[in-house]
C-alpha cells in the first residue's frame, strides 16, 4: 500500500492550559495524580506517549482521539512520542476481548509497522526543537532482549496477586481464561514505558481507559526499576449514541484513515451522517475547533437540526485534518454535483467513483439500454414509472434531464469512459458501470 504525502498541519492556537481543554473536550477520565501533573506540566516540558498497535494496515478515525491528544499536548509546549507497537503486536492486548487473538506473522506486523509510522508522522511536528515529536517502535529495545533476561529484569517486579486484579485480565479470566502470551502484555507495555523514560525522560503516558491497568503497571515498573515516578492518563471510551464504538460505520466496518481503505469522501460522508447527538462530542474529541464555535454549532443543532451545520463543519475539519484542504474542495464539489449541483464531468475519475460508491449501481455490457430501462432495472421502477418520471421531467442522465422516453446514452455520455449518473427526482441515484 503506497505511503500518502502528509498534509500539512493546521495552524492552531495553542491553549495555556491543557488539562482544562482535555477536561472539556471530554478527553480525561482518570488521572494518577491530577494536581501533580498539572504542576510538572506548569514547571517545563513533560515528555508524553501514546502507543499504537499495529492491528490493521492503517489506524482508524478511533484512533485519532489519542493521536490528537498527544497533537495537543505538543501544541501546550510538551514533546510527543508516539509509539508503534512492533513488539506488542506480536501478542495483541487482551483488553475487550473475549478469546484469544490470531496471530500475525512477523511479515505481516513488519509491513504494517511501515504503514501505521507513516501515519503516526502525519499528525505530528518532528522539530528538532525540544517539542519536536519522536517515532519509536518498541521492536527495537523488545527483539533484542532473550526470554531469560526478560524473565529476569521484567517478570519478576510483576506480583501474581496484582497482575490477576487488574481488570483487563479478570474480565478474561472470567470469561474462559487467557493465555500466559496474552497476560504478559502487560509486561511489554510497562517495559515501553521505562525504556522511553530512560531514553527520552518521559514521564507521562496516555491512552484509552480500558488501558488504565496495562499503564499503571508502567508506572509501578518505573518506580521499581528507576526508582522514579510518572504520570497515567486516560480517555474515556467513546461510544456513539447508539452505544457503537467510535470508527465504526453504519455497515459494522471501521472509517479507515487511509484513503485507499476509506476515500475521502467516505470519511466526509461518515461525518455528515453523525447523530445529532454525537456531532458536538465529536467536534470536541477529533478537532481543534474551539470552545465558542462549539458551543455556537450546538445551539444551531438543537434550533435547526435539519441543517447539520455541525456534521458539516465536523466533516470539512476531519477531511482537511486527515487528506488535506484540497481534499475537502473535491468532496464538496462532489457531493453537490451527484445531486444536481455542479457538473459531473468536472470530477476526477477517483473522487467520482467515491462519491458513487454509495449509491445503487448496475453494470451493463454489450449495447446499453434506453434510460427508461436503466432507471427500471436499477430503481425496482415499473416501466410505466420510469416513463412517467421522464416525462414530468424528473429523469436526469449526468444531470442533464432527459426529455425523450425513448432515449439512449450516447458514448460520449460516459464519464472517464465507463460511468452514467441516472437521477430520479432530487434524491433518488443510480450509478451505472459497463465492463
Amino acid at each position: 500500500m503506497a505511503r500518502v504525502t502528509a498534509p500539512a498541519l493546521p495552524t492552531i492556537a495553542p491553549v495555556e492550559d491543557i488539562l482544562a481543554d482535555l477536561e472539556w473536550r471530554g478527553l480525561l477520565a482518570q488521572t494518577t495524580d491530577r494536581d501533580a501533573l498539572a504542576r510538572d506540566l506548569a514547571a517545563g516540558v513533560v515528555t508524553v506517549y501514546a502507543g499504537f498497535d499495529p492491528t490493521a494496515d492503517s489506524l482508524h478515525v478511533g484512533s485519532l482521539v489519542p493521536l490528537l491528544a498527544l497533537r495537543r499536548f505538543q501544541l501546550a509546549g510538551h514533546r510527543p512520542i508516539p509509539l508503534a507497537g512492533g513488539a506488542t503486536g506480536f501478542i495483541g492486548d487482551p483488553t475487550g476481548r473475549t478469546t484469544d487473538r490470531v496471530m500475525m506473522t512477523p511479515e505481516e506486523i513488519a509491513a504494517r509497522i511501515v504503514l501505521i509510522k507513516a501515519q503516526l508522522e502525519r499528525f505530528l511536528s518532528f522539530d528538532d526543537g525540544p517539542t519536536g515529536a519522536i517515532l519509536a517502535d518498541n521492536l527495537e529495545w523488545t527483539a533484542p532482549m532473550s526470554a531469560l533476561d526478560f524473565l529476569r529484569d521484567v517478570g519478576r517486579h510483576f506480583p501474581v496477586n496484582q497482575m490477576l486484579a487488574r481488570e483487563s485480565v479478570s474480565a478474561r479470566l472470567e470469561s474462559g481464561g487467557l493465555s500466559f502470551t496474552e497476560m504478559s502484555y502487560q509486561l511489554l507495555q510497562s517495559l515501553d514505558f521505562v525504556e522511553l523514560y530512560r531514553r527520552y525522560g518521559c514521564t507521562a503516558q496516555i491512552g484509552g481507559n480500558d488501558q488504565w491497568g496495562n499503564i499503571t503497571a508502567g508506572l509501578d515498573l518505573l518506580r521499581r526499576t528507576e526508582r522514579a515516578s510518572g504520570h497515567a492518563l486516560t480517555f474515556p471510551l467513546v461510544t456513539d449514541s447508539a452505544g457503537q464504538k467510535l470508527g465504526k460505520s453504519t455497515g459494522g466496518g471501521n472509517v479507515w484513515l487511509d484513503p485507499s481503505m476509506t476515500s475521502p469522501y467516505a470519511l466526509w460522508q461518515f461525518c455528515l451522517n453523525v447523530d445529532d447527538q454525537d456531532a458536538g462530542t465529536y467536534l470536541r474529541l477529533l478537532t481543534f475547533v474551539g470552545r465558542e464555535e462549539v458551543a455556537a454549532l450546538d445551539t444551531e443543532t438543537a434550533a435547526r437540526p435539519f441543517a447539520r451545520a455541525a456534521q458539516r463543519r465536523l466533516a470539512d475539519e476531519l477531511v482537511a485534518l486527515v487528506h488535506g484542504a484540497d481534499e475537502v474542495a473535491r468532496v464538496q464539489a462532489a457531493s453537490a454535483a451527484l445531486f444536481g449541483g455542479g457538473a459531473l464531468d468536472a470530477l476526477d475519475e477517483d473522487t467520482l467513483r467515491a462519491a458513487l460508491a454509495e449509491a445503487p449501481s448496475l453494470r451493463v455490457e454489450g449495447e446499453c439500454p434506453a434510460v427508461v430501462d436503466l432507471l427500471a432495472e436499477g430503481l425496482g421502477l415499473s416501466k410505466s414509472d420510469a416513463r412517467r418520471a421522464v416525462k414530468e421531467g424528473g429523469a436526469y442522465l449526468n444531470n442533464a434531464k432527459v426529455v425523450d422516453e425513448s432515449a439512449v446514452p450516447a458514448d460520449s455520455d460516459w464519464l472517464h469512459g465507463r460511468f452514467l449518473v441516472l437521477r430520479k427526482g432530487k434524491r433518488n441515484v443510480l450509478v451505472v458501470e459497463r465492463s
